[in-house]
């Protein structure tokens, strides 16, 4: 214990997203095969990696330029998808403390995996925040650089049910978010809408419609409730010791 508080703030951001690399480097390989498959050279492939650093979106953007889809139909599509981080924007930005030129940077590298293990972490600073959403970076930039190179040699993920991995990634960083009966209403609730909605919705619609509907349920279930600043007392308290 000693030990990690000694590291830097930016280092123990960014050995908190260690466990999850094993999600994001098959699903990264994943997406490389499939932007390969859909014509895409090397360096366009990498380069959405670097620019869009989304994954479902990327996914999901290689396989409709695979069909000769519109452009204005793939930003779309790939707005729908990534809408969900303006509500990690609005929560991280009324828990940390950042400056005008962090938040471009905040903005841009976060994920859902560095937005859930700061928030089961705790630890308040931009520092920590940079350092989960760097980690995952170079590791999904890195896996792409691999199935890119590798290409035929890779089989088809869903073959060996890789394309399972990151919904159990997503489940491992909600479950010590859930803490009260609330809190497991809405997870219960919101997981259930979006099924139901993602068999009758296209594109990022049920993840947009969930992450509002969650919102608005927990916002009710919580009202004429005293907000909760555990965060802020746990911060000073580790100030004091």
């Amino acid at each position: 214990m000693a030990r990690e508080r000694a590291r830097s703030p930016f280092s123990r951001g960014f050995r908190a997203l260690a466990p999850l690399w094993l999600g994001v480097v098959p699903f990264g390989v994943a997406y490389a095969v499939t932007a390969r498959g859909a014509g895409l050279t090397i360096i366009e492939t990498q380069a959405l990696s670097a620019l869009v650093f989304a994954g479902s979106a990327q996914v999901s953007a290689a396989g409709l330029l695979g069909t000769g889809t519109a452009g204005v139909e793939i930003v779309l599509t790939t707005f729908l998808l990534n809408v969900r981080h303006v509500l990690y924007g609005l929560s991280l930005g009324r828990e940390l403390p950042l400056t005008r030129r962090e938040r471009p940077a905040a903005a841009f590298f976060l994920t859902d995996e560095a937005f859930g293990v700061v928030a089961a972490a705790r630890e308040r600073s931009f520092a920590f925040l940079l350092g989960a959403e760097l980690s995952l970076f170079l590791t999904w930039n890195l896996a792409t650089l691999a199935g890119a190179l590798l290409g035929a040699a890779i089989p088809d993920p869903e073959k060996i049910g890789v394309d399972l991995i990151f919904p159990l990634a997503f489940l491992a960083l909600l479950v010590p978010l859930v803490r009260t009966r609330v809190e497991l209403a809405v997870a219960v609730a919101s997981g259930a809408l979006a099924y139901a909605l993602a068999g009758a919705l296209p594109g990022g619609l049920p993840i947009l419609l969930t992450g509002v509907g969650g919102s608005l349920l927990g916002a009710w279930l919580t009202r004429g409730r005293p907000l909760d600043t555990s965060f802020h007392a746990d911060d000073a308290a580790r100030e004091v010791a």
